[in-house]
């Protein structure tokens, strides 16, 4: 059996159907994240893993336990919330501790497990501070010591990096990833963000409306995506009708709609050399914006528009309205 298993979670909130027949199984020592926009019940499946929130129908196994109506305390489960949730009247050594002095854990044994966590989240030296007068990527972090420092079974991360900066939320990141790692943690990460999603998972659920839509590796579900919102929710993507798929290449499609990643179209100013393998394209650049180090192009062959992406080049900027070839290979039009 793997080493959590959500069999048929149903869960209601009065008339609001939140979790609908989840079944979903996570390996020991992966970093597995639920990842969907607000309200498709990522967060409410964390929660009731922890038992916070009680499910209506179903069961939860933890190691082969049943553990569906076991109390918090029970299930030896770390959870990081977006809020900090620090003890304002403790400082950083006592809001670590405070798990292990629960537990009635020997004093010596609680100081070892205290300088060890705040090792691993590189804050050694700040046991006498209190948590205002730590930053918010601080305090976090001392959040995650106080978590893992109990050797819970799973850690719980509840979009915890929603509060934070952008360069201190990737710093964070890797550092979460190391930890989990280094520690052989099982970890189960909630976010909106499919780029945060892509950088720290090894599996990825893909969630709408209380159902999973897809479940596979960030590369599985950025490659082959198994409908129009996983295509839509995980990266960039020219998404086309069979018909004005058509109109581009003059082939007709049993798919409905087509995916193409922009970063997969080939932009020439020249004419490329005709293949079985692919499409030539031409048309003309009607927008451009500047994405960090990459460009990307608008381009309109046939009235349709078609988004590009390329690695910034001094060297090879195209202009607006400059007329260019696309080279698109038919390998990486995914049909849905």
């Amino acid at each position: 059996m793997s080493y959590i298993v959500f069999e048929n979670i149903e869960k209601y909130y009065d008339d609001n159907h939140v979790l609908k027949s989840i079944n979903l199984s996570i390996n020991k020592g992966d970093f597995v994240t639920l990842l969907g926009s607000s309200g498709c019940g990522k967060s409410t499946l964390l929660r009731c893993l922890a038992g916070l929130e009680q499910i209506t129908r179903g069961k939860i196994f933890l190691q082969g336990e049943d553990i569906t109506y076991l109390s918090p305390k029970e299930r030896n489960i770390g959870m990081i919330f977006q809020q900090y949730s620090l003890f304002p009247n403790m400082n950083v050594y006592n809001n670590i501790a405070f798990g292990l002095k629960m537990k009635k854990v020997d004093k010596d044994v609680i100081n070892e497990e205290v300088q060890k966590a705040l090792r691993l989240v590189d804050l050694k030296g700040y046991e006498k501070r209190y948590p205002y007068q730590l930053s918010g990527g601080e305090q976090q972090r001392i959040a995650l010591a106080r978590s893992i420092v109990t050797k819970p079974k799973v850690l719980l991360l509840d979009k915890p990096f929603n509060a934070i900066d952008a360069k201190l939320r990737r710093s964070l990141q890797s550092r979460i990833k190391e930890i989990h790692k280094e520690l052989n943690m099982t970890s189960i990460f909630v976010t909106h963000d499919q780029e945060e999603a892509m950088i720290m998972s090894d599996i990825i659920h893909v969630m709408k409306n209380g159902v999973i839509e897809q479940s596979g590796t960030p590369v599985e579900i950025y490659r082959h995506p198994k409908g129009i919102f996983a295509a839509e929710f995980i990266g960039n993507h020219n998404i086309l009708e069979g018909k004005d798929f058509m109109n581009l290449t003059g082939e007709e499609q049993k798919d409905s709609k087509i995916v193409i990643r922009p970063e997969t179209i080939e932009i020439s100013h020249g004419e490329f050399s005709k293949g079985e393998d692919f499409y030539i394209l031409l048309g003309s650049i009607v927008d451009i914006s500047f994405k960090g180090s990459i460009i990307r192009y608008m381009v309109n062959v046939n009235d349709i528009t078609l988004k590009v992406d390329v690695l910034f080049d001094d060297y090879k900027i195209y202009d607006l309205g400059q007329k260019v070839y696309l080279k698109l290979l038919k390998e990486h039009c995914i049909g849905l």
